[in-house]
């Protein structure tokens, strides 16, 4: 007599591959059932109402604003031209003269400000009280036209 060339696990396999064909067909029944599919326009159009946001109803017209198209700004505003005095005045905090270096704060915003030997117009010591203009260096402002006060 010959053995049955199915064993146990085979079956298994068997019975586990035909329950997800089951599934896989009721889910496919379902979504058939409760899809929106040739419902119309209608249904798939969206709406902006006067606050920018998404609904399905139609905007009320009598809320509706005129907007002329010189009006629209597109990219940066241009700022103004802001006058000030480029002179500014503050005190030395650190100054290493070995090294040719040192820091000034400000009276007015109380930042503080680099400053090299090179953008020295007199020798000055800390708590010199100068007066310096700004330029823009690698890492941020720095104090040039240095003067004692």
């Amino acid at each position: 007599m010959a053995k049955s060339q199915q064993t146990f696990s085979k079956i298994e396999k068997e019975k586990k591959k035909l329950k997800k064909r089951e599934e896989k067909q009721k889910k496919k029944q379902e979504r058939r059932a409760n899809s929106n599919k040739g419902n119309g326009l209608d249904s798939m159009i969206a709406y902006v109402d006067e606050n920018g946001y998404t609904t399905d109803v139609p905007p009320d017209p009598t809320k509706k604003k005129k907007i002329k198209a010189e009006h629209i700004e597109i990219g940066v505003p241009k700022r103004e031209k802001e006058e000030f005095d480029p002179i500014r005045k503050g005190r030395v905090a650190f100054f290493n003269d070995s090294k040719g270096y040192g820091f000034i704060n400000d009276t007015e915003t109380q930042e503080r400000y680099f400053v090299h030997v090179n953008g020295l117009m007199q020798e000055v010591k800390e708590n010199d009280k100068v007066t310096f203009e700004l330029e823009r260096g690698q890492k941020g402002m720095n104090a040039v036209r240095v003067k004692k006060i």
